[in-house]
């Protein structure tokens, strides 16, 4: 049988749990995992693969503290230097600071594996919660969260299959509605910029809606332009020299990002194009950092803030629960698009 966890929750995985997966002693199972003992090559590797694969983590903590719990919420996100994470960030410290809980953050640099060693490591302290950016993890990595015994929440997308709860948008909605409102101000000639990273999946969801969006208008884009790393204005400016100069009718761009669009901005105001008459722009995340451009850039309000509030309020209620809280970003037409 698994053990209970405090919180009259799902049951956690046990040593026993680990030792009848992989054959051996639940004395084998410990000496393995606290790296211990006299154990073969051969009988370590199998009680790995078995704990992977149940998801087991081992509890470093185990007897020192009677809850068996660490006033600890467990944040992992990609990345600290893009911009979009430090307001959820702030959303989750919003809630937990008048609480005891303290979130601690870990990154995964949008690489899979990493993410599953990160979440690992966190779950061995026996954090109160869990908080972790996007749905798609390996199997591993599910397995973690799904066997964790604490709050577990994803955040920043719905358009997918959660582990437990999740708080966010649908990146496939955002980009299908930006298609029907760049449609419905009488642009025709489109070129989408953006990320070439199938990491970046919810980058690949707008692209996915924004699609959807000019097909049912009879439409296609005129030109694409991928590029690989992080987003800037630089790499604006440049993505959008390369298509412009090759494709010189194009009337509209939509970047994956409101970083690369004001690049795409600046470039076209050097350039003295009639914005928004002769050429729209769009990204996506609305940064308050841009405001200060000569034009306000067409965007959609991810709801950033509010996703790490969310988050942070279900794991501060201490419940298990599989709730989707979807939210519903909002389109803010800025300078950069012709008047609806």
């Amino acid at each position: 049988m698994r053990g209970r966890n405090p919180f009259d929750g799902k049951p956690q995985m046990t040593l026993r749990d680990v030792a009848e997966a992989a054959g051996v002693s639940e004395m084998t199972v410990s000496r393995v995992l606290r790296q211990r003992g006299d154990v073969s090559e051969k009988t370590r590797a199998r009680v790995f693969e078995a704990a992977r694969k149940l998801g087991y983590v081992p509890n470093k903590i185990a007897g020192a503290l009677a809850s068996n719990r660490v006033n600890l919420v467990g944040v992992v996100i990609p990345s600290l230097s893009n911009m979009v994470f430090p307001d959820v960030l702030g959303g989750i410290g919003s809630v937990l600071d008048g609480t005891p809980l303290q979130p601690v953050v870990g990154t995964s640099r949008y690489d899979a594996e990493r993410e599953e060693h990160v979440i690992y490591e966190m779950l061995s302290w026996r954090p109160s919660g869990l908080i972790v950016a996007g749905l798609e993890h390996n199997a591993p990595a599910r397995a973690m969260m799904a066997n964790a015994g604490i709050p577990v929440v994803e955040v920043m997308d719905v358009d997918g299959d959660p582990v437990a709860a999740a708080v966010g948008i649908s990146h496939v909605g955002a980009g299908y509605d930006m298609a029907r409102e760049v449609v419905r101000r009488g642009y025709r000639r489109i070129a989408y910029l953006g990320s070439s990273s199938i990491a970046d999946h919810r980058a690949q969801k707008r692209l996915r809606g924004f699609r959807q969006g000019l097909t049912e208008a009879g439409l296609t884009f005129a030109d694409e332009r991928f590029y690989a790393g992080g987003s800037g204005f630089g790499i604006g400016r440049s993505m959008t020299d390369e298509v412009m100069t090759r494709s010189p009718d194009i009337d509209f761009l939509y970047y994956n990002s409101d970083l690369n669009a004001a690049g795409g901005l600046l470039w076209c105001l050097e350039k003295g194009l009639d914005i928004p008459g002769q050429i729209g722009l769009a990204g996506f995340n609305s940064f308050e950092v841009l405001d200060g451009l000569p034009m306000r850039i067409a965007t959609m309000d991810s709801r950033r803030h509010e996703i790490g509030r969310r988050a942070a309020e279900l794991v501060a209620a201490n419940a298990l629960t599989d709730e989707v809280v979807r939210l519903i970003p909002k389109f803010l037409p800025g300078d950069t698009m012709r008047p609806g």
